[in-house]
């Protein structure tokens, strides 16, 4: 298998990827004056990301342009960013709508209270940064499965797109986001700490990790965190 350098894309792929370190290195300096993870520059934040409006119109967009449903997903209180999942392998009702109580578990599972085969999906989810104009997409598998009583749905993303059925809505995704004057990082580009920052009250939140890039301007779990709620 060839690599980067017998690429024939290589000078193209560098010269996006130095625009993307550069935007990166900037935002970085202005939002974290101190250098330290946590300690975010509130004045400089505000309205410097991707507001809700852009993500919705995005998430239509993305729709008609993947052929693909898409979800608009608000992050966290503790993330810096908001989600578009979009919907690659699997059917609606999607367990992205059942995991957040928009529709019930389907009438054909929740009757079979013990044998019922996991159900299994595949997305491409986009970060889009609240605090930046910058966006990440990941690989994310959703799996539902009986546990006892109850049901468990678990989110597993990887960091980066890698299986061929996502690859090539992956890179339809990415073309559109110049258009809304957003900077696609790479994950596999951010996915390591920051040279020259400081982890600040991250190790102990986070079992002892120092932050990676992503952790700055996305979300503050690793990148590969999975996560499970029961229904």
């Amino acid at each position: 298998m060839g690599g980067c350098t017998n690429c024939t894309g290589k000078s193209g792929c560098d010269d996006r990827k130095g625009s993307m370190f550069s935007a990166l290195d900037v935002a970085l300096a202005r939002l974290y004056p101190s250098r330290t993870w946590g300690e975010i520059d509130d004045e400089i934040r505000f309205g410097a990301g991707i507001d809700e409006d852009d993500a919705a119109a995005l998430a239509d967009e993305l729709a008609s342009t993947l052929k693909a449903s898409t979800f608009f997903r608000p992050g966290a209180a503790d993330d810096t960013c908001n989600y578009i999942y979009v919907l690659c392998v699997g059917r609606e009702p999607s367990l992205v709508q059942i995991r957040d109580g928009e529709v019930a578990i389907p009438d054909e599972l929740a009757a079979d209270a013990t044998g019922a085969a996991p159900v299994r999906e595949q997305y491409l989810r986009v970060c889009l940064s609240d605090v930046a104009r910058f966006a990440g997409v990941q690989q994310v598998a959703m799996e539902l499965v009986r546990d006892g009583d109850a049901w468990r749905l678990t989110e597993s993303p990887r960091a980066g797109v890698y299986d061929a059925p996502l690859l090539h809505r992956f890179q339809r995704l990415v073309t559109l986001f110049p258009a809304y004057d957003i900077v696609h990082l790479d994950f596999g580009e951010i996915s390591a700490p920051p040279s020259g920052f400081h982890p600040g009250a991250y190790p102990a939140r986070y079992g002892g990790l120092a932050p990676a890039t992503c952790n700055y301007v996305f979300f503050p779990l690793p990148a590969t965190a999975q996560t499970s709620i029961y229904l």
